[in-house]
């Protein structure tokens, strides 16, 4: 598992801001070994994240999916489904995290993709994704999710669905503003 810690800057911004008005990027991971890639310490003003996903594939067909944490990474109450196209049937619904696809991918399977995630207030988070493969067969989804945690967010982890498939290939980051 690769964790990247994203912390303040220490600036200090007029009438109370903490990033003024900026989007802020982690640093990219690469997605080449591990079950899971965490981003940790976030803080606890952001309001919209984006993950972003380059050239990513697993050594499964795990689907891909990012779940949310406060204090921890938070891995069941999630409300997520994902629709698309591809050769096989489409449509795929999962309490364990935000998902990416519609339907599991083959082994190898490369994507890129990106997924923002907003905060509705209240610790209430949602998001909408789309994804698209760009080996063998053409894969192309987009996908909706909704889960409210515990506490403040302050971090997130981008992992599969059975989150025990091998990330092989790629590279992972988020923006958060």
């Amino acid at each position: 598992m690769a964790t990247t810690s994203i912390g303040s800057s220490g600036i200090s911004y007029p009438n109370g801001a903490t990033n003024g008005g900026f989007i802020n990027g982690a640093t990219a991971v690469a997605s080449t070994s591990g079950t899971s890639i965490d981003f940790t310490s976030i803080p606890s003003w952001v309001k919209r994240i984006t993950v972003m996903l380059k050239g990513v594939s697993t050594s499964s067909n795990g689907v891909f999916i990012t779940q949310l944490g406060a204090g921890s990474v938070t891995t069941t109450g999630y409300l997520s489904s994902g629709w698309g196209y591809s050769g096989g049937t489409n449509g795929l619904a999962t309490t364990v995290g935000l998902i990416f696809q519609g339907q599991p991918p083959n082994s190898g399977t490369v994507y890129n993709a990106v997924m923002t995630i907003n905060s509705l207030g209240s610790n209430a988070w949602v998001s909408q994704a789309i994804i698209a493969s760009t080996t063998g067969q053409v894969d192309k989804y987009a996908s909706t999710g909704g889960i409210t945690l515990g506490g403040t967010l302050d971090r997130i982890r981008i992992t599969t669905t059975a989150g025990s498939d091998t990330f092989t290939a790629g590279s992972i980051n988020i923006l958060y503003e």
